[in-house]
């Protein structure tokens, strides 16, 4: 009984410690997070130009994630939290023991994000078997020319018959597994949204259109669709910035961290280089580091001036009337 109110009521201090940051810019925080994104490789098999691992602008060590640091920190946050995004940067599916860190997440919902290009017959049987929560598979285009724009050194056929793989084996084990094609909208895909959308019918999964972040502020122009739904950034100064008036509040530092490959914390997925270490769970404890003076630093800054931190003016949160 004790145990099934833990997260509910973990959920709820961290909520209050979040509005009353917001509010009087307190940044003691009660409550461990409800969320987190673990790093299993920042490695991948695509070099695509918008992202920070594909496009080799990535600065920090290349890796994969130890099962035993993983296995500590579920041990530790495993009774708070509800959900486990086993992903930040690179390909999660190219860890050795990718099936290894699902099993060990028996208790939060989990969700892997994938380009798709390992979704073989046996490991798509292994996923739905696996105990996953939820699948997201990235197809970014209907035919090579289109998809290759972005997924460089990608396979559109390849992953097609992926996501075919894996809902044939989710409809063979009556699988309760969600399935997601995840398009990110730009001006050399847009046109193809109703073809994806025939595609997610057809094999009966989730579509989710997605806008495109840009991390190199040159090429903006060249990659923004036509429709405004799915344009993060617009023309200011003569140069392009987020739409998102950046208020002095962001959730993430209350809920949502991040660990890297190597254990570092970094406050949320807008930190791809990991430029602002919160702690190392190498040699700390997860609560030492969330309670720490770094994170309370970091938090303050976030609350008095969100516009001056540099990962900060990419980030979507608190951006309106865009789908992200």
């Amino acid at each position: 009984m004790i145990e099934s109110l833990i997260k509910p009521v973990n959920l709820i201090a961290a909520g209050y410690s979040y509005l009353k940051g917001s509010s009087t810019g307190n940044t003691i925080i009660n409550g461990m997070p409800v969320s987190i994104s673990a790093e299993l490789t920042n490695n991948c098999n695509l070099n695509c130009p918008q992202c920070s691992s594909g496009s080799g602008l990535m600065i920090r060590r290349r890796g994969f994630m130890d099962i035993e640091l993983f296995k500590k920190v579920m041990k530790e946050l495993a009774p708070f939290l509800y959900n486990v995004n086993l992903y930040f940067q690179g390909e999660p599916m190219l860890h050795p023991l990718f099936f290894s860190f699902i099993e060990n997440c028996t208790k939060p919902q989990t969700v892997v994000s994938t380009n798709g290009h390992f979704l073989s017959e046996e490991n798509s049987d292994k996923i739905v078997r696996s105990g996953l929560n939820k699948l997201i598979i990235s197809i970014d285009g209907m035919d090579q020319e289109t998809y290759s724009a972005y997924r460089v050194n990608g396979s559109v056929k390849s992953v097609v018959e992926g996501l075919k793989n894996v809902a044939r084996a989710k409809n063979a084990h009556s699988s309760s597994l969600k399935i997601e094609i995840q398009f990110l909208v730009n001006r050399h895909n847009e046109h193809q949204i109703p073809q994806i959308r025939q595609l997610a019918k057809s094999v009966n999964v989730s579509l989710g259109l997605k806008s495109m972040q840009i991390i190199d502020k040159e090429v903006i122009a060249s990659w923004l669709p036509s429709d405004r739904r799915f344009k993060r950034y617009k023309m200011k100064d003569e140069g392009y910035v987020i739409k998102n008036s950046l208020p002095d509040r962001c959730a993430r530092l209350w809920f949502n961290p991040v660990i890297t490959w190597d254990g570092k914390v970094v406050p949320c997925c807008f930190d791809k280089n990991a430029e602002y270490i919160m702690g190392d769970l190498n040699y700390d404890s997860f609560r030492e580091i969330w309670n720490g003076p770094k994170y309370r630093i970091f938090r303050e800054s976030i609350l008095s001036g969100r516009k001056t931190i540099e990962i900060c003016r990419n980030c979507t949160s608190g951006l309106k009337g865009v789908r992200y």
